[in-house]
């Protein structure tokens, strides 16, 4: 059994993250997480309701494209506050996280609530 010591919090952690595939079948995403307290998270997430409401008017006559598209950009825009790193070929940057968030949304979700878990939990999830 591990030996606990407050006060020595890690860099990061990891998690293999799973996901349905829209064609069938399972994949998965080794990520590196940032490791947060849940106070630190529960101020990040503040962070982002805060600037959801102060952008929250100016959607209001927007099409599902534009729905969409800055659906995508937060996602990818929160992937890398709570990301490190990622397995894919590909390296994890703005764009390639809004691409993640375009083409395989279902792993982002995945992605995001894996690291809820985690942070608020303290559980592997799935």
């Amino acid at each position: 059994m591990a030996s606990i010591k407050l006060g020595n919090r890690p860099k990061n952690f990891k998690r293999i993250v799973k996901f349905g595939l829209i064609e069938g079948g399972e994949g998965s995403i080794e990520c590196t997480f940032k490791y947060r307290t849940r106070s630190e998270f529960g101020r990040l997430i503040d962070g982002m309701a805060h600037d959801a409401r102060q952008n929250g008017a100016a959607g209001a006559d927007l099409s599902v494209a534009q729905i969409m598209d800055a659906t995508k950009d937060k996602n990818a825009a929160y992937l890398l506050d709570v990301l490190d790193g990622w397995n894919l070929d590909e390296v994890l940057t703005r764009d390639t996280a809004a691409q993640l968030c375009d083409e395989l949304p279902g792993a982002a979700t995945e992605i995001m609530e894996a690291y809820r878990l985690a942070i608020v939990e303290g559980r592997l999830g799935n």
